[in-house]
């Protein structure tokens, strides 16, 4: 049986410099609320609330055929019943809302077509056949094959019906959150009562959320801070009777100073600059919030080869930690290997604070070796979860999934920015296995083995400052002479001491005297042969 052809390398993308965050958000929370203040903030939140929901349903009734005409009368509507200002932040947060829903339906529709088209390839398979290289072979049992011709046409139905769902422009939103809305049909393993759920799924649909207004006092009317931490807002039309200060607005008795980032914050308010404010309220905790939000358009732009110049310091993500390696601008691994491990098992918060517990370890060691920038995979693994790829392997399923791809990046990037560090992005194709084809064994000591995650950090890092992977260039092609051509390994131009003469290398390479240890070791002339080197002739010619 004639060998199967391999499969031909894709092309390797170039490795480029991951923008940094477009926007800062902070939090603080809202002490000393008095009974009142609560009042008003729920009754505020309560009709914002359902006008928000009123306004969403509309957008999504409007679809493909929305417009600007369609947005001012929307806008007009709500500000016969609250502002001018509310209403255009209700506005603006249901098209984005709706945006949001209309990239995820993208990313169902395409998670679906991967799906369809990996069962087809498989069906399409005598039963038992093996796969081949990248490719999935056949399904194991006629039983398995009979099951998955039912599965396909399920994944057909489903993907018809998004794809119209999507031309029509139809989009599917719960304000409030659809892993709420569906904990509601089984409190019992939520481990909630329904009144517990009743206040969670209110405390999610109010609307508490102003844009922010540069040339404004403190860049905000409707919701303001002022430089002291006091905190006002302007009360909707219909609830003015509400107001205890002038000019129909509230003024809470508590007070906020953000502690992370609160110089920033007070330098923008002070200069009017526009700030975005929510407050939201934790009814598991009891806790009201205040976040405070602006864009951040003065971001230096550092170019790639000044991140290059320093060194990096190469990153592979795993499912329970980060593998990371120092390297200087030649591609050479310097010192030892590092690894910041985390749990991602447990609550969105606890996972959360471990990724930003193993980034700021990662950060800080970064920051001592001197290295300029940090080495990430571009990872996406949107189309490699799937049941349909991987077959049974629940348990390679399970680990893709649990790689923080996404948020490990958004994290990444914030902090970096903070710190004054690069991020450059690469693309991940053949690193771990290049990695540990070209790096484990000669990185691997008696007293240390190297990992294969290790390898694979110093691949991406090889490919961040612009080398190859491998670790040095093939040797001469017939002996130690140039018979076969210029060597392949050579000095650059630019390399210091390329003139000089090569280093002694200790051990035996003649019976009598070791290398290195004779009288004329290092000057060729003083040796027995016919043929003086060129220097020598224009000295003899000068004498």
């Amino acid at each position: 049986m004639a060998d199967r052809q391999r499969k031909p390398l894709r092309t390797i993308a170039r490795p480029f410099v991951a923008d940094g965050p477009s926007g800062v958000s902070i939090r603080d929370r809202l002490k000393g609320l008095s009974a009142d203040d609560e009042k008003v903030l729920r009754t505020i939140g309560e009709h914002m609330g359902r006008l928000a929901s009123a306004d969403l349903a509309r957008r999504c009734r409007d679809g493909l055929e929305h417009s600007t005409d369609t947005w001012a009368a929307r806008k007009r509507e709500l500000t016969a019943e609250s502002s001018s200002r509310w209403a255009g932040s209700v506005t603006s947060n249901m098209h984005d809302q709706w945006g949001l829903s209309r990239r995820a339906q993208w990313q169902h529709l395409v998670s679906l077509d991967a799906g369809i088209r990996t069962m087809r390839h498989r069906l399409s398979l005598p039963v038992g056949e093996k796969g081949s290289r990248g490719a999935p072979g056949g399904y194991r049992s006629k039983l398995e094959w009979f099951v998955k011709t039912r599965r396909l046409a399920i994944l057909e139905s489903a993907y018809e019906r998004v794809r119209a769902e999507r031309e029509a422009g139809r989009v599917s939103v719960v304000r409030g959150g659809r892993r709420l809305l569906k904990q509601r049909h089984n409190l019992a393993a939520a481990n909630r009562t329904p009144e517990q759920w009743r206040s969670e799924w209110e405390a999610a649909r109010w609307f508490l959320t102003a844009d922010g207004e540069s040339c404004k006092r403190f860049g905000n009317e409707t919701i303001r801070v002022s430089p002291d931490g006091d905190v006002s807002i302007k009360l909707p039309a219909p609830l003015a009777e509400l107001a205890n200060a002038k000019n129909g607005r509230y003024v809470l008795a508590a007070k906020v100073s953000f502690p992370h980032r609160g110089d920033e914050w007070r330098d923008r308010i002070e200069a009017n600059r526009a700030v975005a404010y929510r407050i939201h309220y934790n009814a598991a905790s009891g806790r009201w919030y205040l976040d405070a939000s602006w864009t951040r358009k003065d971001l230096p732009v550092i170019p790639l080869d000044a991140l290059r110049a320093g060194g990096v310091v190469g990153v592979d993500t795993n499912a329970d930690h980060l593998a990371a390696w120092r390297l200087d601008q030649h591609g050479n691994p310097m010192g030892a290997p590092r690894r910041f491990d985390y749990d991602l098992s447990g609550s969105a918060t606890h996972r959360d604070a471990q990724l930003r517990h193993a980034l700021t370890r990662l950060l800080h060691w970064s920051k001592q070796t001197g290295a300029q920038a940090i080495a990430i995979e571009d990872l996406d693994f949107t189309d490699s979860k799937t049941r349909e790829k991987h077959g049974r392997k629940k348990r390679f399923r399970q680990l893709i999934s649990g790689i923080p791809t996404g948020k490990l990046r958004a994290r990444l990037l914030s902090m970096c920015a903070e710190a004054g560090i690069g991020v450059i992005a690469v693309d991940p194709a053949y690193t771990s296995m290049w990695g540990a084809e070209h790096w484990q064994k000669p990185l691997t000591t008696p007293q240390r083995p190297a990992s294969r995650h290790e390898v694979a950090s110093v691949a991406i890092g090889r490919r961040a400052l612009g080398h190859r992977i491998r670790r040095r260039t093939a040797p001469p092609r017939q002996h130690q002479s140039d018979a076969g051509g210029h060597r392949t390994a050579q000095a650059r131009p630019g390399d210091r001491g390329r003139e000089g003469n090569r280093p002694l290398v200790p051990g035996s390479r003649t019976r009598s005297v070791r290398a290195g240890r004779g009288t004329n070791a290092v000057d060729q002339n003083a040796q027995d042969r016919s043929v003086r080197s060129a220097e020598h002739v224009q000295l003899l010619l000068r004498l």
